[in-house]
């Protein structure tokens, strides 16, 4: 069942929109972090400076990291002051049941942010009693250790999970060390469910020309709760609050040249209700949310804004060959700023095997606290920066032989208006925010799955001469060609493998294709796995001037104790 993109839980080939669902439960023992996973479609573009996402960004169909929502559970998890620390989650792979994406514009839906789409990590709630130890080594100085405590009784559910990842890095200055805790609660009650999540990450790193040509060091930390609670069976609220701390250093050697301390606080409500017409045939969702950002730098200063959202929306399906939603969302920023987000999507059966769908809606992103006020060497914010906005528009059709072979195709285009970027006039420049007046990506993508096979292509062409002879920073780092082939078996003795082969070539820059490779035992008590990335060697970058590693290796083990039934 679909929960990001729609309004109310429904399968996935019901969904008119372009939505993709990554089965984590299935596929955790032969990936290594969640990275590995956003890896598995073509049309997202994870730009990781080092292996385990440490400081990556992740776009879709083109659009900005900025331009990607990020949702724990459906709570946000965008930073206020850069969208570097978008992908910064609390939580282990290991507390995650599914990743789902909605491809194209989500603001009618969630607000802010969603303008290139929206990612949505959805926790797992544990389904037996039983301890979990894993640890493994590797090259680069890998050292891997995780422990995972699931535990029920009654109606409750209880999820708790430490995990840590060393590496003294590939190369000088590239170092980093994760660390995360978590505690994942789920009850159920006379009222419906209640979900309680407290996590905390730590993530120190050596940043060898993350933001330019300097030896940095940087250090992050993300502290969350976020509480989502049943009232009845069509009434929801959810309340969330995040912190998160950024130490940067611009020459580790010398830290008092030039260091930065930001710490950003937000938190998030909601309140979420569903009426039933026609004997269910009409579903009218409607409801109010809140957001507030701080942040204390002594780069960026003292700053604070709220937001407050309503929205309405209509859903209807017919003689289970077609469906309708139309939703709007006013969003107010400031004293007197808003956006309104409408939304339409349609859908209809061809067939048994046959459908057509198309969608058409408006984005809108308000600047990040970098984006206004940062200053340092290199880059220069902007106080005076407009958000931005988009249209986006596709039509896509899927078909499906017997549940054994599909296949889907959709053709995109977004219209941004005062898209952010950073630019500059030469190389001896420096780069500075500014508003691009106006951009179009125009792309197609098509896929095919078989037996656990899958083929995967996306195409994209953006209107290159927006900037008017001007560099730009982000916006023209997108793949022009982005294609992957993967291929899923379970083999006799319950060994697991899978393998991808990812192939991208970036506006302006030579392709390149890099090929991953994981093992694991899927059954017993002992579960001994093994990694191996980039296995041919590719010399690659994500990031102009931020080299990515070569051939990499980890090995290791996890050992399950059952703790007894419910």
């Amino acid at each position: 069942m679909v929960v990001t993109g729609v309004w109310e839980p429904i399968p996935l080939e019901e969904a008119d929109r372009s939505i993709r669902v990554v089965d984590v439960s299935s596929l955790r023992l032969v990936a290594n972090t969640f990275a590995d996973l956003l890896k598995l479609d073509a049309s997202l573009d994870l730009r990781q400076r080092a292996p385990n996402t440490i400081q990556g960004d992740l776009s879709i169909r083109g659009g900005t990291f900025g331009q990607t929502l990020v949702l724990l559970d459906g709570l946000r998890m965008n930073d206020a002051q850069s969208g570097h620390h978008h992908l910064n989650l609390p939580v282990a792979i290991d507390s995650l049941a599914s990743i789902e994406v909605l491809k194209g514009s989500g603001s009618a839906h969630y607000g802010s942010d969603a303008v290139g789409g929206v990612v949505n990590f959805r926790t797992r709630r544990p389904e037996a009693s039983e301890l979990r130890l894993r640890g493994g080594l590797g090259n680069f100085g890998v050292n891997q250790q995780s422990a995972s405590l699931d535990w029920i009784r009654g109606p409750l559910s209880q999820q708790v999970n430490v995990s840590r990842d060393f590496s003294t890095g590939f190369a000088p200055n590239r170092d980093y060390r994760n660390l995360s805790a978590s505690a994942i609660t789920y009850v159920s009650t006379a009222l419906g469910w209640s979900n309680l999540t407290l996590a905390h990450a730590d993530r120190p790193f050596g940043a060898d020309r993350f933001y330019g040509n300097f030896n940095s060091w940087e250090r992050t930390k993300t502290w969350f709760a976020g509480l989502r609670q049943d009232l009845g069976s069509r009434t929801n609220a959810s309340f969330g609050f995040r912190r998160h701390t950024d130490l940067f250093v611009l020459y580790r050697d010398r830290p008092q040249v030039f260091t930065n301390r930001h710490a950003s606080e937000s938190w998030q409500a909601a309140l979420r209700r569903r009426e039933d017409w026609g004997g269910g045939m009409f579903q009218f969702h409607y409801g109010a949310e809140g957001y507030g950002d701080r942040i204390e730098s002594n780069n960026l200063g003292r700053h604070s804004r709220a937001r407050g959202a309503v929205y309405a929306s209509l859903d209807t399906r017919a003689l289970r060959r077609f469906s309708f939603s139309a939703a709007v969302r006013d969003e107010v920023y400031g004293r007197f700023s808003h956006q309104v987000s409408p939304s339409l999507a349609a859908g209809a059966w061809l067939g048994p095997n046959w459908k057509l769908r198309g969608s058409v809606s408006r984005a809108f992103r308000v600047p990040t606290f970098t984006d206004l006020y940062y200053q340092d060497p290199a880059n220069r914010g902007s106080p005076d920066l407009r958000p931005e906005s988009a249209w986006s528009y596709e039509g896509g059709v899927d078909w499906n032989w017997r549940g054994e072979l599909r296949a889907q195709a959709t053709v995109f285009q977004r219209r941004e208006r005062d898209g952010i970027d950073y630019v500059r006039a030469s190389p001896s420049d420096i780069w500075r925010a500014a508003n691009i007046h106006r951009l179009q990506f125009t792309g197609v993508e098509a896929g095919v799955d078989w037996k656990r096979i899958q083929f995967q292509y996306t195409r994209l062409h953006g209107a290159q001469t927006a900037l008017g002879g001007l560099q730009s920073k982000y916006v023209f780092n997108y793949p022009v060609h982005s294609g992957l082939a993967g291929w899923e078996r379970l083999w006799p003795g319950g060994i697991a493998t899978r393998i991808r082969i990812g192939a991208m070539e970036r506006l302006g820059r030579d392709p390149y294709a890099v090929a991953d490779f994981y093992a694991a035992r899927a059954a017993g008590s002992w579960r001994p796995f093994l990694q191996l990335t980039n296995f041919g060697g590719a010399v690659y970058e994500e990031i102009p001037g931020v080299a990515m590693p070569g051939r990499a290796i980890v090995g290791g083990v996890e050992y399950r104790v059952p703790l007894g039934t419910k």
